[in-house]
């Protein structure tokens, strides 16, 4: 059983914060990586931000390092994705999934629902 769940996303003006919640489930996918990627219509998924098992490690995208902050509860099996100065251009579909850390990709070909973030201007 593998499962992705996220949620927190909503409508937000320009300049606004959001905080997004991946709650993540699977024994055989236990102490890998975890990213966060979104998609906005007519766009391909893209990949954001990367997390380390343990959390010491962190990655970020040019176009999100210094506004998104990606963390996890292992406790809690979730992992969270603070965004600060939302940007139009920040409206996507977000989704999260185990993610080799190096190479920055998925591992798990079925995703979640995703949550959606609308950031108006």
């Amino acid at each position: 059983q593998v499962q992705l769940v996220e949620s927190g996303g909503g409508l937000v003006q320009a300049g606004g914060s959001l905080r997004l919640s991946c709650a993540a489930s699977g024994r055989t996918f236990s102490r890998y990586a975890m990213g966060w990627f979104r998609q906005a219509p007519g766009k391909e998924r893209e990949f954001l931000t990367g997390i380390t098992w343990s959390g010491l490690s962190t990655y970020y995208v040019d176009s999100v390092k210094g506004r998104f902050t990606i963390s996890r509860d292992n406790a809690k099996n979730t992992v969270y994705l603070q965004m600060n100065s939302l940007k139009p251009e920040d409206t996507a579909v977000y989704y999260c999934n185990y993610i080799d850390y190096v190479i920055r990709r998925p591992l798990y070909d079925d995703w979640g629902q995703g949550t959606q973030v609308t950031v108006s201007s």
